[in-house]
């Protein structure tokens, strides 16, 4: 969704959010670093092939996801990530890699972290690699349909 699409939607909510602009970054890692804010509270959307369908993952920026745990979450036989190829044109309003992590819009199947619950607030990509919005943790899990457990691993 784009920016501005997303921005209206959280007004139409009466959500209270902060919108942080910082330098161009591309890594989660480096998104948090740029826009000075803790890995833990900045939460990255990556994109799944579960059993052949497209899903999204939430977690935090330094997590990897444990394939073995969203398998046994999901249900599935089958869990890899994808390739900008297989998901670029899903989110043709969104940088590639910037999408923010509300999968339902794109009806889509949305895996939350348990560890983002452990915060008070969330800040994710906003559609592009130099705008972040922050929120309320409680706010964001009312209104991403979305199955909440524990699934990432600490980096390598």
């Amino acid at each position: 969704m784009p920016v501005t699409k997303l921005i209206e939607f959280l007004d139409g909510h009466q959500i209270k959010y902060v919108t942080i602009i910082h330098s161009s970054a591309f890594t989660a890692q480096e998104v948090a670093a740029s826009a000075h804010i803790p890995g833990q509270q900045l939460a990255k959307a990556v994109m799944l092939k579960l059993d052949g369908k497209m899903a999204m993952a939430v977690l935090p920026a330094p997590k990897l996801v444990d394939f073995g745990l969203l398998k046994g979450t999901a249900g599935v036989q089958q869990a890899e990530l994808a390739n900008e190829r297989e998901f670029g044109d899903m989110f043709p309003e969104c940088e590639v890699g910037a999408m923010p992590p509300f999968g339902n819009f794109y009806d889509m199947q949305v895996y939350s972290d348990q560890s983002l619950t452990e915060d008070d607030e969330i800040a994710f990509n906003a559609g592009s690699h130099t705008m972040l919005i922050n929120l309320p943790y409680k706010d964001f899990e009312r209104l991403v349909s979305q199955k909440i457990a524990r699934f990432s691993s600490a980096h390598a």
